[in-house]
């Protein structure tokens, strides 16, 4: 092989590998960005979780880093329940692993839907939040996601997991560090590792996904740098 023709194979061997590289780059997802104060929708929050504050209610300790990365790009609006008083207050909703709602409420959510309303439920059937609130206590967060027939209501069945412990998921297209998540299953969209199921109600939307535990990526340390990312990659998408 002549000097000039193993120069020219190398410099496409070069270009190929670049392209190659670009068109990995390009298919990573990016992550939403800051809105200014005034470009921020409502986000209401339901949650059991310590997200808004710790579990001693302390304003020294208030903030989770769910929370301050939600304020990003949202404006968050608590509420207690899902009623309809409360629900009127957005038209987008986090339900981070909730209290359990009465059957009343749940039927005023599924309209509020059906009505053009979006839901993200964060609906873990094993919770391993450290808590250091005793178990029985009404502040301490369920075990388990209090479901009441909603989920089956949308077409949807919800299993515990087989195995306990830290797992790999994917989240608004970022790979997350998960804690014992659970198994999703039904008549929505529903991904292929079985974390999220995306579901067309009436006028509305509803992303469930199994687990809640990977809102505290601090538990997980290396590895779950991605996991508010995916976060607010999903609420994006479901809020659109």
């Amino acid at each position: 092989m002549s000097g000039a023709r193993w120069r020219a194979l190398v410099v496409m061997s070069v270009a190929a590998l670049a392209a190659a590289a670009v068109g990995v780059a390009m298919m990573k997802p990016v992550p939403p960005g800051p809105r200014t104060s005034a470009q921020r929708p409502a986000l209401l929050l339901l949650t059991s979780l310590p997200l808004l504050f710790n579990e001693d209610f302390a304003l020294s300790g208030s903030g989770s880093p769910a929370l301050k990365k939600l304020e990003t790009r949202y404006r968050i609006v608590p509420i207690s329940v899902a009623d309809g008083a409360e629900l009127a207050k957005g038209r987008l909703l986090l339900m981070a692993h909730p209290p359990a709602q009465t059957a009343e409420n749940l039927v005023v959510l599924d309209e509020w839907v059906r009505r053009g309303g979006h839901v993200m439920v964060l609906a873990d059937p094993l919770l391993e939040w450290p808590s250091k609130v005793p178990p029985g206590n009404p502040l301490r967060p369920p075990p388990m996601y209090m479901d009441t027939g909603l989920l089956a209501h949308w077409g949807l069945r919800l299993d515990a997991p087989d195995r306990r412990g830290p797992a790999e998921r994917i989240l608004g297209g970022y790979r997350i560090i998960t804690n014992s998540p659970g198994d999703l299953s039904g008549s929505c969209a529903v991904s292929g590792d079985h974390l999220v199921a995306r579901c067309s109600i009436g006028a509305g939307r509803a992303t469930v996904v199994a687990d809640a535990d990977f809102l505290d990526p601090d538990e997980f340390g290396a590895g779950a740098e991605h996991n508010l990312d995916g976060l607010l990659a999903e609420l994006a998408r479901v809020g659109r």
